[in-house]
């Protein structure tokens, strides 16, 4: 098929599916209405399970929602849940050091919070877009305020609980991640010195550190100084991860011009990546492997999930936007083939989210404390953006 008709096929599909079946199922499902944000333990059919309210997901729905209005349509409804769940953040999220909890109640008294900074992540990605879209400049001052807050919970010596015992050194490639992408939205809306310096820190850690060509691969865990920690812990390979950092690069590469070393070394991260991850026997994107060839540890190792699938078919649109090569256009249809015929739920709408190796669902439900909308509806906006942009060119 000819790219352009291949693209506008794409960039329709994903606003039919956005606006016709994603965001109605949590829109109608997941919004509390009584209490603000979002529940995200619904069933197949969006039987409400449990009504923990996983605070990741106050500001993923809270950008999400947000983000689809600010590129895809003018929809009150979706501004007033982005507003819904910000609402909630500030009014339950934190506990009285500033650190945010991971799952609050319905309600929201705090039940938990854990030892990094992601729900601050989130909530600060919520508010910057939130701004965006509303033209309230005070979220993105606020965002900007709890991203300054993120790097000194980081750097204050004890505040956030270390992984493991002081004889373990090490740094993790999800932070570094995380990190580069949240600075880069927030930037959108405001503008300070401290975002685009920590987004040249994560390039250079990711470049450093976790990029390893003896074994082809981007790292999860690595030594304070980019050593090979040679456990099954450290041989660990997200496949998910590192092309989900492999786009965060490549967009910055695009706000930068296409800057040729730092679209060359995202392009490395998606090859190896794609390498690593693809089951050729299979299809579709496995969960962990081991950069030695041993048998990953992680029960869920050959499953595949929801969400890596999402950050492929958003990766390989940016890789053939950077290049021209059919190849990435190629990869893009095998794994957007693969995606669409597994998990998407043609009787309840929304997709499943776990499936065994061979494509079979694992369970049906549409959410958890980890699962809800975010991943999905992201790569549709974002897919659809770049369809689009490649079509006016």
């Amino acid at each position: 098929m000819e790219a352009k008709t291949y693209l506008k096929e794409n960039a329709d599909r994903y606003r039919t599916d956005l606006v016709d079946d994603i965001l109605p199922f949590w829109m109608k499902h997941g919004l509390d209405r009584v209490h603000g944000g979002v529940y995200t333990c619904l069933d197949r059919d969006g039987t409400l399970m449990d009504t923990t309210k996983s605070v990741w997901f106050q500001g993923r729905f809270g950008f999400t929602a947000a983000f689809a209005y600010n590129n895809v349509e003018k929809n009150p409804t979706w501004l007033a849940a982005s507003k819904s769940c910000i609402d909630f953040i500030e009014a339950h999220c934190f506990n009285s050091d500033g650190h945010m909890y991971f799952e609050v109640t319905e309600d929201g008294v705090g039940l938990r919070k854990r030892r990094y900074v992601f729900s601050e992540a989130f909530a600060a990605i919520a508010m910057s877009e939130y701004a965006l879209a509303s033209g309230d400049m005070s979220y993105a001052h606020k965002s900007l305020e709890l991203f300054k807050r993120m790097q000194r919970f980081l750097t204050e010596p004890g505040f956030l609980p270390a992984k493991y015992e002081p004889v373990v050194q090490a740094q993790e490639h999800s932070i570094t991640m995380i990190f580069l992408n949240t600075a880069a939205c927030i930037r959108k809306a405001i503008a300070d010195p401290c975002l685009d310096e920590q987004i040249d820190r994560s390039i250079k850690a990711l470049r450093k550190y976790f990029m390893h060509p003896e074994y082809k691969c981007l790292l999860e865990t690595v030594g304070p100084n980019g050593e090979f920690i040679d456990t099954l812990n450290g041989r660990t390979i997200n496949p998910g991860h590192c092309i989900e950092t492999a786009w965060f690069l490549l967009e910055e590469s695009k706000y930068r011009g296409w800057d040729k070393d730092l679209t060359e070394m995202a392009l490395t991260i998606f090859d190896w990546s794609w390498t690593w991850g693809w089951d050729e026997e299979f299809g579709g994107l496995l969960n962990f492997r081991d950069c030695k060839g041993f048998p990953h540890q992680d029960y869920s190792q050959d499953m595949k999930f929801w969400w890596p699938h999402c950050e492929a078919i958003i990766c390989t649109l940016y890789a053939y936007e950077a290049t021209g090569d059919e190849k990435y256009l190629e990869l893009h249809r095998r794994v957007s083939d693969w995606t669409y015929a597994h998990f998407p739920d043609a009787v309840e709408g929304e997709w499943y989210g776990y499936l065994h190796r061979d494509g079979t669902p694992a369970h049906h439900a549409k959410g958890n404390l980890f699962k809800g909308p975010f991943h999905v509806p992201r790569m549709m906006v974002q897919a659809r953006k770049l369809c689009l942009e490649m079509l006016d060119k």
